[in-house]
């Protein structure tokens, strides 16, 4: 049942989910939904999605209860897609369903639990989150009975490959071919992209000052920080901190959204679209910041890089779950025999038609998919001396 009063509201240019490019499997038109929807629906359904609940945004999730976590980031990037989508007339649901979707595949313990997963699967191919995010939707995920995966629309899961390398595109398919042919993706994709910067750029910000790594006399060298600093003292007095962040960073990110809406609406105005297609001939993206807007959030970026991502306290938690990562890696490639019985099914089938990689794809698939918490558990299970008890071994 085709809902005419949603896509009444949309741009000629934007995706249309009636003139989608389908799904691997056909599947009849879903009742009361349109088929993006239907794909944010099972997104939210999926195991893969509930993990994201335990698994590092920055800080390790058990290190305190109220940090964001890849659950908390993707809601949060979800949000400001919709808005930005709303006012520019793009599909809601399809930007939100690739919001929920993009990290999926990311590992245990944030970006260096990819960089370790990454380093040692390095005979093996590699390991990139993106891909493995299309991974998670396109085959790993296994509870319907007519296909593996989630059986996603193709728009969906072009929004979720944000980057890709060549060789990695031309094993691909279809939903590569843009980075061998230097096409775009659509406007919903563009813009949940820029939505996923605003949201952690900010948000690292407040999670950073919670957890007193950096502090706000820092952040004043920052022009994005300092300009709402300064507008929220001139209209309030007497905020306590907590106030005063929040008050900050929503003020952030309202000054970044509204610029990228401002500028991307220029752009759009003085471009020639007709439909979707006409989105990805175009020889550079139409949802972009302002110049201004880009300088300043480079200096933020830098900021946050050097007084933040590298502080000691976060190398010294990068150490240990490259440790864990990396050790956790190396005991399945010596004995796969450790492995629970359906990894070690999953790694055997792998095998059956990769002979030289399979083996190391499947643990790598079974790592990535554990959350911080699971991952410390299988480390301690497999090289703590004291989980050698029988009790332990009772099923």
């Amino acid at each position: 049942m085709h809902n005419s009063r949603y896509t009444s509201r949309l741009v000629n240019y934007a995706c249309h989910d009636t003139a989608s490019r389908g799904r691997k499997y056909t599947e009849q038109y879903p009742s009361y939904r349109n088929e993006y929807q239907r794909d944010r629906d099972r997104i939210i359904h999926s195991a893969a999605f509930r993990r994201l609940e335990y698994k590092t945004q920055v800080f390790v999730n058990h290190e305190g209860d109220l940090f964001r976590t890849r659950l908390t980031h993707s809601l949060e990037v979800a949000q400001i897609a919709r808005s930005i989508a709303r006012e520019l007339g793009l599909h809601e649901d399809l930007t939100e369903a690739i919001a929920l979707a993009h990290d999926l595949g990311h590992t245990p313990f944030g970006h260096a639990g990819q960089s370790a997963l990454n380093s040692s699967m390095e005979k093996f191919g590699g390991f990139e989150h993106n891909l493995q995010s299309l991974r998670v939707v396109d085959k790993l995920e296994q509870k319907y009975a007519d296909f593996d995966g989630l059986n996603l629309s193709f728009e969906t899961r072009e929004g979720i490959l944000k980057h890709c390398s060549r060789p990695n595109a031309k094993k691909l398919g279809a939903v590569g071919q843009r980075f061998l042919d230097g096409t775009q993706p659509t406007l919903e994709a563009q813009l949940t992209d820029y939505s996923d910067e605003i949201a952690y750029n900010n948000h690292d910000i407040d999670d950073g000052l919670r957890y007193g790594l950096i502090k706000i006399e820092q952040l004043l060298t920052i022009e994005l920080f300092r300009r709402q600093y300064d507008a929220v003292n001139k209209l309030y007095s007497g905020l306590n901190q907590k106030q005063l962040i929040h008050e900050i960073i929503r003020r952030m990110i309202n000054v970044m959204v509204v610029d990228l809406i401002q500028t991307s609406v220029d752009k759009l105005d003085h471009t020639t679209l007709n439909s979707v297609d006409d989105v990805r001939q175009q020889p550079q993206r139409l949802i972009a910041f302002s110049e201004p807007m880009k300088a300043r959030k480079l200096e933020l970026k830098q900021f946050l890089r050097s007084q933040l991502y590298q502080h000691y306290r976060v190398h010294r938690m990068t150490r240990k779950a490259t440790a864990v990562v990396q050790a956790l890696f190396e005991a399945f490639m010596n004995d796969p025999k450790i492995l629970p019985p359906e990894a070690r099914e999953h790694c055997q089938q792998l095998a059956i038609r990769q002979p030289q990689t399979g083996i190391a794809r499947g643990i790598a698939d079974y790592i990535a998919g554990m959350t911080d918490r699971y991952a410390i558990v299988e480390y301690e299970r497999i090289f703590n001396p004291g989980q050698l008890s029988f009790v332990n071994l009772i099923p």
